[in-house]
């Protein structure tokens, strides 16, 4: 399978202030090839992630037929133009079992067909599968296109930095375990969300779970050496200048701080927000 990127600027705080959308195309077999040779018929294809209305992406689509529009997840920054491109390629449009509802309060848009984690979608002669991926968001999931062939990561993974995973919807247990899942699949190339191909995914991923690591340790020793507040966490496990992303810190802060919480590492108080007083 082709698979082409198209970086997005959106209004919404996205890294870079763009998110990727894509464009899933089939390779054509020789007999299917010889079939179509001196007809303009367009390539049938699969989008994910339209983030938003863009020039660019309507060039592209100009050359397709989209049979299939998916989203990795359903934060406003991946999904503000679904409705608007299923509308003019008149495409199923899928969402995850269980989740419709979110589904359609973050897209405006009905979805014709559901999918669950190892659901397949036929595109030419090859398949796209879902594989489970939540940690990010809890409706996350990542695409593979085609058997063996690259995955479609969503906000799993980025080349460069690291990826937010911030409560209340951030689960950073699951997203370790999500991390190390697609090590062990081990792809040709990850395409993230945001940001170029990640042509090394697991040297990339072992850069995220270590970071992950560091950070956790970080906030571990800070929460048992007395601090009580998520504040004088940031202070102690963060030695970045957090100025214009503090409440992403705090977030993603609260996240591990509920991972040792659960594993019985720190003391729980009992609230859903943090294990620790509030600042």
């Amino acid at each position: 399978m082709h698979v082409t990127r198209c970086p997005i600027p959106v209004a919404t705080r996205a890294p870079g202030g763009e998110t990727n959308a894509y464009l899933i195309e089939a390779i054509p077999s020789k007999s299917t090839d010889t079939q179509r040779r001196g007809e303009s018929r367009r390539k049938p294809a699969i989008l994910v992630d339209p983030a938003a209305k863009a020039d660019a992406l309507d060039r592209l689509l100009e050359e397709h037929t989209v049979d299939h529009v998916l989203v990795t997840h359903t934060h406003p920054d991946h999904v503000d133009a679904v409705d608007a491109y299923a509308a003019a390629t008149d495409a199923t449009v899928w969402a995850r079992d269980g989740r419709t509802d979110r589904f359609r309060d973050a897209t405006g848009c009905d979805p014709d067909r559901t999918f669950t984690p190892g659901t397949t979608i036929p595109l030419g002669d090859e398949r796209i599968r879902i594989l489970d991926a939540p940690g990010h968001a809890p409706d996350h999931v990542a695409l593979e296109a085609g058997r063996g062939g690259p995955i479609l990561c969503g906000d799993c993974a980025v080349r460069e930095g690291s990826v937010v995973v911030g409560a209340p919807e951030g689960d950073m247990r699951a997203y370790i375990s999500t991390l190390r899942r697609l090590w062990a699949i081990d792809p040709p190339a990850l395409y993230p969300g945001h940001g170029p191909k990640i042509e090394t995914p697991r040297a990339t991923l072992e850069r995220l779970l270590s970071h992950r690591t560091e950070r956790e340790r970080r906030i571990h020793e800070a929460a048992t050496a007395g601090a009580d507040t998520v504040a004088e966490i940031l202070e102690t496990a963060y030695d970045k200048d957090l100025s214009g992303v503090r409440d992403l810190a705090r977030a993603t802060a609260i996240a591990h701080l509920e991972k040792l919480a659960v594993e019985d590492r720190i003391p729980c108080d009992g609230r859903p927000a943090s294990p620790l007083a509030d600042d």
